[in-house]
């Protein structure tokens, strides 16, 4: 179970701003018009230069709405998660199914980065599989359909082989049931889903909270 040999990570933001609205891949060339996979225009379009942290890594510094959409430079947003928290593996779920709950699944996505940014490599794929659902969720819940039908396809895929070693207690069959239950409705509907509403149980046996 070892982490893919191309990493689609780095900034949090870009991995979501990089997603194509009609295939749901990421796009390599974030600065050159059109998908390279399916030929449609991306997601985004950076220019040359970009917004870094302190530490000179590149980071998106526009604001954010709740569900991580870039807003104008100087308006008010929502805060990010901080970067590079050290988390057990527990608390990373916790922190996480909070956000969920609260129908914040791009914030969870950022605390699920952090986890799969430090993990050991055995453990690697299966915190960045729960990000990518954390992420297929967020761009559900703004209502690109098939990126996120794409994105919870490829979570549930790299979290699968984990099922029968229940690291964590996290609920591997229930999360890929639920990714494949949510995809396959996108690809009804119209207009975004409600993301706390359609929340998933990151463990075995919690109860989701009152409404």
């Amino acid at each position: 179970m070892n982490a893919t040999p191309h990493d689609e990570g780095g900034d949090p933001a870009c991995w979501l701003d990089r997603v194509c609205q009609e295939c749901g891949r990421i796009t390599d060339r974030p600065a050159e018009p059109g998908c390279e996979h399916c030929g449609a225009g991306t997601a985004a379009q950076a220019g040359p230069a970009r917004d870094r942290d302190p530490e000179g890594r590149a980071r998106n510094a526009r604001p954010r709405d709740g569900l991580g959409r870039p807003l104008p430079y100087g308006a008010p947003g929502v805060a990010r998660q901080p970067e590079g928290i050290e988390r057990s593996p527990r608390q990373t779920l916790a922190e996480a199914q909070d956000l969920l709950d609260r129908g914040m699944p791009f914030h969870a996505h950022e605390v699920l980065e952090d986890a799969w940014k430090t993990a050991p490599e055995s453990e690697r794929q299966l915190w960045r599989g729960l990000a990518q659902l954390a992420v297929g969720l967020t761009h559900a819940a703004r209502g690109n359909a098939k990126g996120g039908a794409a994105l919870l396809r490829r979570g549930a895929g790299a979290i699968a082989p984990y099922a029968h070693t229940v690291p964590y207690g996290i609920d591997i069959p229930g999360l890929t049931a639920w990714a494949g239950t949510l995809a396959d409705g996108l690809g009804r509907r119209e207009g975004p889903v409600e993301a706390a509403g359609n929340a998933p149980r990151l463990r075995t046996g919690e109860a989701r909270p009152p409404a």
